[in-house]
Formats: structure tokens, C-alpha cells, sequence
């Protein structure tokens, strides 16, 4: 399994965990979190988190640029408009090129404006961005991200924030046929299994922010997802038995005394 690495837009990355910055109680609690987690990639709030001003606590400071991959992201957009603007910061502030885009479509759901969201993939490739992509589960939705030059395709389990667990497993396994690109469930795991059951449905990584920094001990479910995409994936590329409607002797049945 050491040479079974996350690859995306050409970077190899060991964990297949991804984890977010945002809603811990300190940002020295957030670093702790990550390093439990062994998350080599780590997502970024541009418009939310202070990357830029040195008067202020700086995320620097905690996780460090150099070993751990930031991942600029577009929360917290509703337009194209605002999604580009913000990524292009992020390139000025950093020169960071791989980026995670979301446009928004309401405040209450918080489900992707899928419109918004392939158009603004097409300028930004264009750009030079390399664009991991925030959608729905919509396989239709997710072949066009791919034709307009997406680097990953991150549909959501459930709404951002809910614990809900993936969804619609069908949906996810037809994307995980169609698609050659790295598919990274986003959004709405709750604990660790529904890890595990992204991984074993083929994915090649989960991100996950609420599960781990709301839960109860953020370290020891960082521990706990650690794991769990580690025995998922493992399970997936071990080959799983068929399904069968009866039952089936463990036993030999030649012999039998």
C-alpha cells in the first residue's frame, strides 16, 4: 500500500485524507487535529481565513506551507464572479495554482449552483488553475467538469456540514466508472465509517471538515478517519466477494466425514 498515492494534477500525496481549517476552537487545536490525521492536504477558506496579514495570528504559523499542501478554496461564493475573483487572489497571495472551487447556490442548502460552477471551471483552467471541483452527485454534471479540464471531481455525500453520510451510493459508483480523474467524496460525512464506505465504493479520497473539528475529542475522530480511509481503500483494491442471496459453506464440502 506505499505505493498506492493519491495523484492529483501530477502531485502524489500518501494520505487519501483531506481535511479542512475551519470551525475549530483555535487554530493551535486545528494544527493538532491535522497532524492526528495524517492529512497531507489541508483546505483553505481564502475569504475567511487570515493567510496574508502578519498583525494577526497567521495559519503559517500553525501549519506549515512546506509539509503541508494548502488547498485555497471558494467558500463562502455565490457567483462566478466572486469564485474567480477569490482564487485569483489566492494565486497572488501564495501562487497557488491547485485550488478547490465551490460556488454556492443557497444559503440554506448550501448544494452547489452547478451553472455557476462549470463555468467558472472552464475559465479557470483556461487560466492555468488546476481546479478540484465542489459539485452534485450528478454524473451528467460530473463527465462536463471533466470535459472543461477539471484535475477532481468532488461531489458531496450529503449537505455541507450535515453528518448525513453518503446519500446516494449509485450515483457515486456510476461517476467512479466514467471518470478517470480523481473522485474525492465532499461534504456531509459524520463519522468515520461513512470514510470507509466512500473508499470502498472506489473513491480516492474524502474530505472532511465538521466530523472531526465539532466532534466531541477532534483528535482522537482525526485518528479515527485516518483509519478508516486506510481499511476502505485497502478493502476496495483487495476485491470484494459477490453478493449472493443464500448462503454459502465456509467449509469444504468434499470429504465430509
Amino acid at each position: 500500500m506505499k505505493k498506492d498515492q493519491l495523484i492529483i494534477a501530477n502531485k502524489k500525496f500518501s494520505s487519501r485524507l483531506i481535511v479542512g481549517t475551519g470551525k475549530y476552537k483555535t487554530m493551535s487545536e486545528c494544527a493538532k487535529a491535522i497532524k492526528y490525521s495524517g492529512a497531507e492536504i489541508v483546505t483553505v477558506a481564502v475569504r475567511r481565513v487570515n493567510i496574508s496579514d502578519k498583525k494577526k495570528p497567521l495559519l503559517m504559523d500553525y501549519i506549515d506551507p512546506k509539509k503541508i499542501t494548502y488547498l485555497p478554496n471558494t467558500a463562502g461564493c455565490f457567483t462566478s464572479e466572486e469564485a474567480l475573483r477569490t482564487l485569483r487572489l489566492a494565486r497572488e497571495i501564495g501562487g497557488w495554482k491547485l485550488v478547490k472551487l465551490e460556488v454556492l447556490g443557497d444559503k440554506k442548502t448550501l448544494f452547489p449552483d452547478m451553472v455557476e460552477t462549470l463555468k467558472s471551471t472552464e475559465v479557470l483552467t483556461k487560466e492555468g488553475f488546476k481546479v478540484m471541483v465542489y459539485c452534485t452527485d450528478d454524473p451528467l454534471m460530473a463527465k462536463k467538469l471533466e470535459d472543461v479540464g477539471a484535475s477532481a471531481i468532488m461531489p458531496l455525500a450529503a449537505p455541507i456540514g450535515s453528518g448525513l453520510g453518503i446519500q446516494n451510493k449509485t450515483n457515486i459508483k456510476i461517476i467512479r466508472k466514467q471518470t478517470k480523474l480523481p473522485l474525492i467524496i465532499d461534504a456531509g460525512l459524520g463519522q468515520a465509517s461513512d470514510a470507509t464506505i466512500a473508499m470502498e465504493l472506489g473513491c480516492d479520497g474524502v474530505l472532511v471538515n465538521t466530523a472531526i473539528a465539532k466532534a466531541k475529542d477532534p483528535f482522537q475522530m482525526a485518528l479515527a478517519f485516518k483509519n478508516s480511509v486506510i481499511a476502505g481503500r485497502q478493502s476496495y483494491v483487495s476485491g470484494r466477494i459477490a453478493k449472493s442471496l443464500f448462503g454459502q459453506p465456509s467449509s469444504p464440502e468434499e470429504g465430509i466425514i
